[in-house]
């Protein structure tokens, strides 16, 4: 048996796992009933070890892919990606030889456009819901994008917004590290985030760069995810937070369909107006 490290996890990740949770099992249910759909597929690409450790209760709780496998009716295929070796072999001992379920210890951003979405074209009458649920600024933009191109795949995604304020969007921006900036250039897809991050103020000494808020950069990202990667729905993303109160990521639903986004809308109203309470 392998030894596993389960991660800790606070109230807004429960959350998140139940919005998702809530999302996959309504997906599944219209792409059963859907006779021209050949597939519906479900993709996790940052799996983790399959259970969590619950910061409020001190339990172990499922994590997103135990959720996804024991919806019903049932996903037609699952894709679990874990880069971590561990974490990858123990979701296999977990789950057992299942033909319905591909577990791959490898880069998520290579596997997805190699070997996953490649099984999830329009034109094969296949459909996926595909989780981009990293730590950090991981996924790459051509993931995201080409996820909208393909009109075939809904997206929750997840942006480490805390990352960014920590690693990149500093108050002096052109003394950054390099690999920092090639980071985020890659997890937006171009530099572009550089003019949208910052704006100008006059002071005596001239004029001086300030960061815009965290909720600006959520909303340029929200329209890039729009109208650059292609997605026709993608709608006000959820901030999620620490035990502090602060934004640690936001996450985001984007879907070519009109159908899930009125769901995902529902329910990120319901779970904000909990979180306001």
């Amino acid at each position: 048996m392998t030894k596993t490290k389960h991660d800790v996890v606070g109230v807004w990740s429960e959350v998140k796992l139940e919005i998702i949770r809530e999302y996959a099992s309504a997906y599944s249910k219209i792409m059963n009933n859907q006779p021209s759909i050949r597939k519906h597929i479900y993709i996790d690409a940052f799996a983790g070890a399959g259970q969590h450790l619950s910061k409020a209760s001190g339990e172990l709780i499922p994590g997103s892919p135990l959720n996804a496998l024991a919806i019903t009716p049932p996903f037609s295929e699952f894709h679990l990606i874990d880069i971590d070796g561990n974490r990858a072999q123990g979701l296999r001992e977990m789950i057992g030889p299942r033909d319905d379920v591909e577990i791959y210890d490898e880069d998520a951003n290579e596997t997805l456009l190699k070997k996953v979405f490649p099984l999830c074209r329009y034109e094969d009458y296949n459909r996926a819901l595909c989780l981009l649920d990293p730590y950090s600024l991981t996924v790459d933009w051509k993931v995201i994008e080409t996820a909208g191109k393909m009109k075939s795949i809904e997206i929750f995604f997840n942006f480490m917004i805390m990352d960014a304020n920590m690693n990149v969007l500093k108050k002096a921006p052109d003394r950054v590290d390099k690999t920092q900036v090639a980071r985020m250039d890659k997890a937006w897809g171009d530099h572009s985030w550089r003019d949208i991050a910052y704006e100008k103020e006059p002071t005596l000494f001239g004029d001086i760069e300030c960061k815009v808020t965290n909720t600006e950069i959520a909303e340029a990202l929200r329209r890039r995810i729009k109208d650059v990667a292609g997605f026709e729905y993608v709608p006000e993303p959820m901030p999620m937070r620490n035990d502090q109160g602060a934004v640690v990521y936001y996450l985001y639903f984007a879907s070519p369909k009109e159908t899930g986004n009125r769901i995902v809308t529902s329910i990120f109203k319901k779970y904000r107006e909990k979180g306001s309470r």
